[in-house]
């Protein structure tokens, strides 16, 4: 092959290349689309202690509509990552580890105006950084128009470095799902058990 069509063949090839973007290229992963399987496939994985509570939950607004995006040098940047934080926490909360860890928990109608023991959630910051979930959430209790009980808790979930390693993108989801499940439960059974020392009822 001459060094002419080489040429040209080279130079087509960047031309047709040059007309794609990173984002016409981009493969977007949704970690919380099988969410749900994730949690009944890891049942009784975390020992969250029993309550006696009858509560109802409710997530704030910016915690519904969160939104996080990243790539990874490690899976490849034509994969985008999106984490919706408010449908993984819904998700938890409906679970059957979260439920169990309760008398009953359901999802207020409202602002908690029940008459119900309401736990508020409210995200403060999300990421996913160094290979493992970082979380912010604050955690409140009201009764009626009260609010009796009020900490923020901050978490790192399981480092996922050496499975992200070995599997590249097609573990990454898995990865992310499993250290965040982490830094959540972490900071769930934490506030459980910060509410019955405090013997909020």
């Amino acid at each position: 092959m001459s060094s002419a069509i080489k040429y040209l063949m080279i130079s087509s090839l960047v031309l047709f290349l040059s007309g794609f973007s990173m984002n016409d290229m981009t493969m977007k992963q949704v970690v919380s689309e099988d969410y749900k399987q994730y949690l009944a496939n890891n049942e009784g994985n975390f020992p969250f202690p029993q309550t006696n509570y009858v509560a109802e939950y409710i997530l704030t607004p910016s915690t519904v509509n969160h939104n996080y995006e990243f790539r990874s040098g490690l899976t490849g940047y034509v994969n985008l990552w999106i984490v919706n934080f408010g449908d993984i926490l819904e998700k938890t909360l409906q679970g059957k580890d979260m439920q169990s860890a309760f008398k009953q928990l359901s999802k207020s109608a409202g602002e908690g105006s029940s008459g119900k023991m309401t736990i508020k959630y409210h995200l403060i910051d999300y990421k996913f950084e160094e290979l493992e979930a970082r979380l912010r959430l604050q955690i409140s209790v009201l009764k009626g128009k009260t609010t009796v009980f009020d900490e923020t808790y901050f978490e790192k979930g399981q480092s996922q470095g050496g499975k992200m390693f070995w599997t590249g993108a097609f573990g990454m989801k898995n990865s992310i799902q499993q250290s965040t499940k982490n830094a959540i439960d972490k900071i769930l059974a934490k506030s459980l058990h910060d509410m019955m020392s405090k013997n909020i009822r």
